[in-house]
């Protein structure tokens, strides 16, 4: 099967002071971002997409969702590594907001907060339950996050570091995944259909 992986689009800022779990909504510029997505899967099918619960990879799934008519299965095991802590600051604004957290990122290293190695297992069992669920020529979306991406692709290539691909919003990967447990990566981040918005 043919399985494209999609980073959500860009989100807002969120602080929450009582504790509760930071779920922000796409920015404005990330609604824009997600509608290409539309565009950028033209030329594949879409026979099943999932996302993750977070409300920024549901939203950027909700273009994609109603121009091919498919509903969305959510799952919570593609939740993002910070999906419970109380702030959520985009990427973009990291290097100002935590320089030390953001040095650790460019080096390919998740948070150290994050049990990497039960991140891994967990996004990649999720994965491959979908993989398992569409068997032959079918074409499977699945929308969620940068970690959650880099996850499933440093398993498939064999590589260590936690986040070894700097992801943008909206960026596409495809990985073909055969019966025989073969899974071969075949594009990472494709960005072209957002270029000029990121």
């Amino acid at each position: 099967m043919h399985l494209i992986l999609v980073r959500h689009a860009l989100p807002e800022a969120a602080d929450h002071a009582d504790g509760s779990h930071a779920d922000p909504g796409l920015a404005p510029e990330g609604h824009a971002q997600a509608a290409r997505l539309v565009d950028a899967l033209a030329g594949s099918g879409v026979d099943a997409l999932y996302t993750s619960t977070m409300l920024r990879a549901v939203q950027t799934a909700a273009p994609l969702a109603a121009a091919r008519g498919v509903a969305p299965v959510t799952r919570e095991d593609l939740r993002e590594y910070d999906a419970e802590r109380s702030t959520y600051v985009p990427v973009a604004q990291m290097a100002a907001a935590d320089p030390a957290a953001w040095e650790r990122m460019r080096a390919g290293h998740l948070p150290d907060h994050v049990d990497g190695a039960a991140f891994r297992a967990r996004v990649c069992g999720a994965v491959e339950e979908i993989v398992a669920a569409h068997p032959g020529r079918a074409t499977v979306v699945v929308v969620a996050h940068a970690g959650v991406v880099n996850a499933y692709l440093a398993s498939t290539l064999g590589i260590g570091a936690g986040l070894p691909f700097p992801l943008d919003y909206v960026g596409v990967s495809r990985v073909v995944c055969a019966r025989d447990g073969m899974r071969k990566v075949r594009t990472v981040n494709e960005v072209s259909h957002v270029a000029d918005l990121l």
